[in-house]
């Protein structure tokens, strides 16, 4: 995740920074801009997620840095950092994610970036990208990896569920049936070794005898970084959890 923060009083950037730099992880990429006008240039050339602006600014003011950023990414989150109340109708228009005054607060940051109007994709570090938030995927090096049958996806799906539980053929019949299809599900299974072989991901998946498991130390998974108190991952959750299916239910913890 990149972020930008862009403010020409230098003091008021230092606070800001120390204060978004506390509630994010040290793997996002975090810019500072006194000059609205390097900041512009930086957008052209850089997919940017997250873009704090103050407003009052010398040839480049908050608003015009956000139509320029928004035309270079349109996905960019804005959030507006002023002292003045009289920009709120600006930042409707231009669909803005955020609006805070000043002084801000860790709180008030973090209750933005909880509610951002474009959720920001995590950074995978694997190959292997699983996404359980909303309707379960999988990508593969950030293109979508398709099996010869629809049913394996879900059956992947469940072993993913079970985060690297040995399951045998028998509960994963039970699972995606409720009746008698072991014979199928052999065949699914081995659609599932030949894709992920033919894709180079050999490591991922595990058989033996008559169970099978994923091994998750070999894929990116957005509910494992959930669980792994990752805030980028806690931000994207938004109550779905493999949501085209109906079995899976997600153990949120002690977050509600």
């Amino acid at each position: 995740m990149r972020v930008i923060l862009v403010d020409d009083e230098k003091l008021q950037l230092i606070r800001l920074e120390t204060a978004v730099r506390k509630i994010l992880t040290d793997s996002c990429d975090i810019l500072c801009f006194s000059n609205p006008l390097e900041a512009s240039a930086y957008g052209r050339e850089h997919k940017t997620d997250i873009a704090f602006l103050d407003i009052e600014m010398p040839v480049l003011n908050g608003i015009q840095l956000a139509k320029q950023l928004k035309a270079s990414n349109p996905l960019v989150n804005i959030i507006f950092v002023t002292a003045y109340d009289g920009y709120a109708l600006n930042a409707y228009q231009l669909h803005a994610s955020g609006y805070l005054s000043k002084p801000v607060s860790e709180d008030k940051i973090r209750q933005e970036l909880d509610n951002l109007r474009y959720p920001v994709e995590l950074t995978p570090g694997k190959k292997l990208q699983i996404k359980c938030f909303g309707n379960f995927e999988l990508l593969c090096d950030g293109k979508p990896l398709k099996f010869a049958r629809s049913k394996s996806k879900e059956l992947f799906a469940y072993l993913v569920d079970r985060e690297g539980a040995a399951v045998n053929v028998n509960e994963l019949n039970a699972v995606l049936w409720e009746e008698d299809h072991k014979s199928y599900c052999r065949n699914l299974i081995a659609d599932i070794q030949s894709t992920l072989r033919n894709a180079g991901l050999s490591d991922v998946f595990v058989k033996r005898f008559n169970e099978c498991y994923i091994n998750v130390d070999n894929v990116f998974c957005d509910a494992y970084e959930y669980k792994k108190n990752n805030p980028d991952a806690i931000r994207m959750y938004r109550g779905e959890y493999m949501a085209q299916y109906s079995w899976p239910i997600f153990d949120t913890g002690d977050r509600g």
